[in-house]
Order: structure tokens, then C-alpha cells, then sequence
């Protein structure tokens, strides 16, 4: 398929308008057959339970070209896995996870004039989501649902090369015990807005959330989780009940283990710890592994052995690796590659 006449080299990381989009409607207690669709726009109630209580819940993944010219998506399957169990949490009906991914298919294959070439630096974003669509007035969950998958095609999250960033202590709490940190809900991201606006306010990438019941222990930032390497290169990585569990995170920990042949653990990780650590990175679909410098604690600085001209040793062959199963250059474990065309 001939692709569109972009600048894939230079392309940002923001949406652009592709050609089809997926929907599905749920009502009466089903969910309808589902088709791909060519308007980009929604028409909604103005009562509408997503506008009214925030029902609403997301996804986000990419399709990548591969060094041989495949199309092909990185674990799906996960991606659908965690999209149930975030809409049982908003007491919404979950989209059968077998649909979810062949939707995913039907989408990139649509489009697939949008999935940037090998070696451009860019790919194809996928952002599916779900919400409530019929009037709410009392607080109450939706009776009425739309299962929506669009597709954007995206540059690197990082320009030039990934350069290690800055981070802060955050003074404001991401999410409490017991509540919905660890689903992929647009509330939760609503809620670090303010945080990360006042970070950026302040010189600094990212902010670095602590658990809100003791501040004593990391739990993530705004939108990544953390790994960090000690200086006998074991990669930790926190343990939490309010962590988004990220697929990324856990790709790179298999890769850690069972490609590099390195110790993991994932445990608690106190605040206290964070200086003895070598190295710092956030893990996430947007940048992969985004390597953290330094760290600064109301005027406290922690600065990495890995420094900030480049990511530390460990965490760059990480990076290397998962990339590297990504594009194609390196075997990938059975499953973690879905060949779309």
C-alpha cells in the first residue's frame, strides 16, 4: 500500500486525522456488531454520563513497521486484558477482549497508508477507549456505552535522542488506597493535570508521586511507572495496589530476566532508597524507557551515577532490546507480536 505524503522524520507527537475509526454501541445489554467509520466526530447528550461523572476509560498502544515490511502490533491482548478490568472498576460492561483485538486489526489495517515506514522514528499511535453516552443526571453508571478506536500517526517522544530528564517530588497525591490507581481511567489522568502543569511551571519533565497513605514509598508519575537499576545492575521496580500495571513495565522486566539475564524484583521502594540506586528510567507505550538524571526533593537533589548527558548501561540495552523485538530485530518471546498484513 502506498503511504500518505507526511514528513514521517519530523512528525510530532499529536493527533492527526486518519481515515477510519472503529465504533461499537452497548445497549439493552448488549454490545451491537460493531464497523469501522469514516467521521472523526461524536455526538453526545449533554447529560451524558461520561460528561457528567468522568465514566470513561482507555487504552493506549502502537503499530510499528517492521525491519521486513510487516505491520504488526505489541501485545494486544494485554492491552484488552486491562481494558476489562478497568471497566468492571467504572461498572462498565467490558468489550470482549477477542473483539477488542481484532477491532485493533481492523483499524491499523484501514489505515495502514498512516503506519509510518521502518527506520522514519515514528509509528501509529492506537488509542482505544470506552464511555458512558446516555443522559445521567443521578450519580449512577451509564446504561448506555461507545467503544471507540482511533489511530494517529505520532514521531518519536523524544527529538535527537532520549536525554536523561528531571524530575520532582510531587506534592499533591495521584491516587489513594483502595481507589483507582491502578486502572487506565480518564479520571485519574485528569487528576494529574494540576501536578504536572506545576511541575513543568517549576523546570521540570515529570513529577514523581509518592503513595499518598504513609509519602514514604515511589509509586509512578502522572503517566509512566518507575524502574531503577542498583549498582549490581538488579532492576527494580515499585509494588503497589494504586500502580497502573504497565505493559511496558512487564515486557521490560521479561526482557531483563530472560534476554539479559539479570535479577528483578518487584517490591516496595522507599523514597529513602532512591540515592543508592545507579540508575532511574520511566517506562511507558510513548517513550518506551525514559531515563531520569536527576531528582530533586523540595530543593534536594539526587543525582544518578548514569548522569544526564545519556541513559545509564543497563537501562539503555534494555531499551535496545524491547525496541529491537519491537521493529523485528530480535526474536520476540511467542505472542508478544501480532502480524496485522
Amino acid at each position: 500500500m502506498e503511504k500518505k505524503n507526511l514528513d514521517w522524520e519530523n512528525m510530532g507527537f499529536s493527533y492527526i486525522q486518519t481515515d477510519k475509526r472503529y465504533v461499537a454501541n452497548y445497549k439493552d445489554g448488549k454490545w451491537d456488531d460493531g464497523a469501522l467509520i469514516d467521521d472523526p466526530n461524536i455526538v453526545m447528550n449533554e447529560c451524558a454520563g461520561v460528561l457528567q461523572y468522568a465514566q470513561t476509560v482507555f487504552e493506549g498502544m502502537k503499530a510499528y513497521t517492521t525491519e521486513d515490511g510487516h505491520i504488526v502490533t505489541f501485545r494486544p491482548d494485554l492491552n484488552a486484558s486491562r481494558m476489562v478490568d478497568s471497566a468492571k472498576r467504572l461498572e462498565m460492561p467490558p468489550f470482549p477482549e477477542d473483539r477488542f483485538v481484532d477491532a485493533v486489526a481492523q483499524v491499523v489495517k484501514a489505515n495502514a497508508a498512516y503506519v509510518p515506514p521502518y527506520g522514519s522514528g515514528a509509528t501509529l499511535y492506537i488509542r482505544p477507549y470506552m464511555f458512558g453516552i446516555n443522559p445521567v443526571i443521578g450519580v449512577k453508571p451509564a446504561d448506555e456505552y461507545q467503544f471507540r478506536i482511533f489511530a494517529t500517526p505520532v514521531g518519536p517522544y523524544f527529538k535527537g535522542g532520549a536525554k536523561p530528564i528531571t524530575i520532582c517530588v510531587s506534592d499533591f497525591d495521584r491516587a489513594a488506597p483502595h481507589g483507582t490507581g491502578h486502572i487506565k481511567a480518564g479520571l485519574n489522568y485528569a487528576m494529574s493535570l494540576h501536578a504536572i502543569v506545576t511541575a513543568h511551571a517549576n523546570g521540570f519533565d515529570e513529577n514523581m508521586y509518592l503513595d499518598s497513605a504513609t509519602r514514604t514509598k515511589v509509586e509512578e508519575t502522572g503517566g509512566a511507572n518507575f524502574i531503577f537499576v542498583t549498582k549490581d545492575n538488579k532492576v527494580v521496580t515499585p509494588h503497589s495496589n494504586t500502580i497502573l500495571p504497565s505493559i511496558t513495565r512487564r515486557s521490560i522486566m521479561y526482557v531483563a530476566e530472560h534476554y539479559l539475564g539479570l535479577e528483578v524484583e518487584e517490591r516496595d521502594v522507599y523514597f529513602d532508597e532512591v540515592k543508592d540506586f545507579a540508575e532511574c528510567g520511566l517506562c511507558g507505550t510513548a517513550a518506551v524507557i525514559s531515563p531520569v538524571g536527576k531528582i530533586v526533593n523540595h530543593g534536594e537533589e539526587i543525582c544518578f551515577p548514569s548522569g544526564m548527558e545519556k541513559m545509564g548501561p543497563v537501562t539503555q540495552k534494555l531499551y535496545d532490546t524491547l525496541t529491537g523485538i519491537q521493529m523485528g530485530h530480535i526474536e520476540a518471546p511467542e505472542g508478544w507480536i501480532k502480524v496485522i498484513e
